[in-house]
């Protein structure tokens, strides 16, 4: 059984959203059982979306949490705002978003919610391994 489990990085900017994609490509390189090419770039997009998320809707900082469980990753990503992600029609026009989420929900076996007791909220992505 291979659980891996690390605090991967506090994001605070684009700069860092580049920096948490690396981290993650690290952490699932350094994995016992490596997982598939595509698998990982699923990781790395998810990752992507959720640090983006959190810096643009969640009070501009956020910290990362990745997991490895023996069929899949956890990616959790845990910001400052109470607000949870919710579907809207995407802006094909306008640039205003709404593709991610839903994105998010197709890649993932399960996406999870979760507010914190010091205030704000975790939002999780399991991704097949």
């Amino acid at each position: 059984m291979n659980t891996m489990s690390v605090k991967v990085a506090t994001v605070r900017s684009a700069t860092s959203l580049a920096g948490a994609r690396e981290r993650a490509r690290d952490f699932l390189g350094a994995l016992d059982r490596p997982i598939a090419a595509e698998a990982a770039d699923t990781v790395a997009l998810v990752v992507s979306e959720l640090v983006t998320n959190a810096l643009r809707h969640g009070g501009g900082t956020c910290t990362l949490d990745l997991t490895a469980h023996p069929d899949g990753i956890e990616v959790a990503v845990h910001d400052r705002s109470p607000e949870t992600p919710r579907m809207r029609t995407p802006d094909l026009n306008g640039g205003t978003g709404g593709f991610g989420w839903p994105m998010v929900n197709r890649l993932a076996r399960a996406t999870t919610v979760t507010s914190r007791a010091t205030g704000g909220k975790t939002v999780s992505a399991l991704l097949a391994r």
